[in-house]
């Protein structure tokens, strides 16, 4: 079961993902991608047991992208141009550490290898430091246009907190996990949805 929920949840987030790169929403795809990429080393791994290539795309998508990119794309609908280019010099720091963080430890069994228990010190910081700040710039961005979209707004943040309830969720309930990485899926999908038929609507308002 455990393995069938996160493979469903890696289906639907990937589709949504999608969507927005056909809608031109990049960091918001990228962010999709990650719950998806997440998802499906949770499925690998409550099905075929945890390895260290398993353990390192989900450290990669689940702990260091997901957040950093989501503040990224809540920034650029901002309107700071600067964010691009900060998201892909992360982005580039983020799977550097991946492929070459060591590891240690022996993997096993169905349930998430705790981070602690096989990864040094520098990349915890580093998906600490990016997590912290990506969920950050989402709150900031919802505060500060709260009146102008507060239904979007209100959706992003959502997603935000179902996806940390996701990476919480993964020591002791892997399918509740996949459950939230799904739920998040689908609260950021619909937020940008959101977003996108209010500046069409505008758009076509003003002809």
């Amino acid at each position: 079961m455990n393995a069938l929920l996160s493979f469903a949840a890696a289906l639907l987030s990937l589709r949504l993902a999608g969507l927005l790169v056909r809608g031109r929403r990049l960091a918001w795809a990228g962010g999709l991608l990650s719950f998806a990429a997440a998802a499906a080393a949770m499925a690998w791994g409550a099905a075929y047991g945890w390895d260290g290539h398993a353990f390192r795309v989900y450290y990669l998508a689940g702990a260091l992208l997901s957040a950093p990119l989501l503040g990224i794309g809540s920034l650029q609908l901002w309107g700071r141009r600067w964010a691009a280019p900060v998201g892909l010099i992360y982005v580039g720091l983020a799977v550097g550490v991946a492929a070459a963080m060591p590891e240690h430890g022996a993997f096993g069994g169905s349930a998430v290898p705790r981070a602690q228990d096989h990864l040094d010190a520098l990349p915890r910081i580093v998906a600490i430091a990016g997590s912290s700040l990506g969920a950050l710039a989402v709150l900031v961005v919802a505060g500060a246009t709260l009146r102008r979209r507060p239904l979007r707004n209100a959706l992003i943040v959502a997603a935000v907190a179902a996806a940390a309830s996701a990476s919480a969720l993964t020591q002791t309930a892997v399918a509740a996990a996949a459950a939230c990485f799904a739920a998040a899926a689908v609260l950021l999908y619909l937020g940008v949805a959101t977003r996108t038929r209010a500046s069409t609507s505008a758009s076509n308002s003003s002809r």
